[in-house]
């Protein structure tokens, strides 16, 4: 009997860990820190960023200039005059707004710029997590930053020190 006991407990135990799922977690924000080529994407987004954004501050200050000369100006003109001037200042705030959108709107230049930029080191950072999870026989990696919920991680499981040296890259550099 206790023969037949153990021999059901060992093919328990070797079938419930021939059907054990592995699960690992890393932090994608971490990861990206340790990517030179993040860094440098991110800086050019906001160099690009910051010439827009001077570019619609100046246009709406302009705006702001006629706008202030019309109404000093408004007594002495004629109603053909003021409707010329309103339609110009109004004809110059659509250009402004639509100039703003055009850049930093949804599907903007700079979206499509950022999408352009980012997505390949996203890219590349995802070959070298699944490069990870095969080379560790992991079923599943969740990223801590994601939609996911994860409540609590053990750090064993953190797999994104492993990605950055398989990105070439020196873990470290960075503090969390």
């Amino acid at each position: 009997m206790k023969r037949i006991i153990l021999i059901l407990g060992f093919t328990l135990v070797v079938f419930t860990t021939a059907f054990a799922q592995r699960f690992a977690f890393v932090d994608s924000d971490y990861i990206l820190k340790h990517m030179p080529e993040y860094a440098s994407a991110q800086k050019q987004l906001k160099a690009l960023s910051v010439q827009w954004q001077k570019e619609v501050d100046n246009r709406y200050s302009e705006i702001d200039r006629l706008y202030k000369a019309y109404q000093a100006d408004q007594v002495l003109m004629t109603p053909d005059m003021k409707k010329r001037r309103e339609a110009e200042i109004a004809d110059k705030e659509k250009t402004a707004k639509d100039f703003q959108n055009q850049k930093f709107g949804p599907g903007g230049e700079l979206e499509q710029r950022s999408n352009a930029v980012i997505k390949p080191i996203q890219d590349k950072m995802a070959k070298a997590i699944q490069a990870v999870a095969e080379g560790d026989n992991l079923d599943m990696i969740f990223d801590k930053n994601s939609e996911v919920i994860m409540l609590y991680a053990n750090p064993r499981y953190d797999r994104s020190k492993d990605v950055i040296v398989r990105l070439g890259l020196k873990p470290g550099v960075f503090a969390k």
